[in-house]
């Protein structure tokens, strides 16, 4: 089956796969798709889905967990790259809506699916400031303590995945445009409703 490209304004559904089960989904707003780059937009408000039934053998999802049913602020933006194992979030905050920085959030590379793509969160990340002179580490304590259960084999190819891109960072090459941290949605995007049927669309377990 030919991978599905995205236009925008579509939606698209964006799931984590845990352990061969969905564990969450988000459906986004395609922003642009070249079959390479796929980036989407999550926007203030967007809800973020659970599975009803499964085994979940280290647990539901943490958000669920913690009570959280839709995504606040002013909205996420992804940038996701084709076998890529890392994507790149940009946060805005305040009511001038002020670029926060650049995450750059270690997962599965995205994996397409007809009503979107599939993922899985590493947990540990890399986080540029705004401000900030350098980057730094983030939820290394948490990788490591959850890691083994939920990556089992893995942990060494994700920490190598980190380091790749902190020797990017340090030595100034930069694989994505800055011009991003300008981008504003389009106004009429909403917050989108997840497709019946999101979990029962059929996935590739990592």
């Amino acid at each position: 089956m030919t991978a599905p490209v995205f236009q925008p304004g579509q939606t698209v559904v964006r799931r984590e796969i845990m352990r061969g089960e969905p564990w969450i989904a988000i459906p986004q707003v395609c922003v642009q798709d070249d079959g390479d780059l796929l980036v989407t937009y999550t926007p203030g408000g967007t809800p973020m889905v659970y599975p009803e039934t499964g085994v979940f053998p280290v647990g539901e999802h943490p958000w669920k967990l913690s009570g959280s049913t839709h995504w606040r602020g002013h909205g996420r933006l992804e940038l996701h790259w084709a076998g890529v194992e890392h994507s790149l979030f940009l946060f805005w905050a305040g009511p001038g809506r002020a670029f926060q920085g650049w995450y750059f959030n270690l997962e599965d590379a995205p994996r397409r699916t007809p009503v979107g793509f599939d993922t899985l969160d590493h947990e540990l990340d890399v986080w540029w400031g705004a401000d900030a002179e350098t980057y730094e580490f983030k939820d290394v304590p948490e990788f490591e303590e959850t890691g083994p259960a939920r990556y089992p084999g893995r942990m060494d190819q994700i920490r190598a995945e980190g380091d790749r891109i902190a020797r990017l960072l340090d030595a100034g090459e930069l694989w994505w445009d800055k011009a991003w941290a300008d981008w504003t949605p389009d106004p009429a995007w909403q917050p989108r409703e997840i497709p019946a049927g999101w979990a029962s669309v059929p996935f590739e377990a990592r």
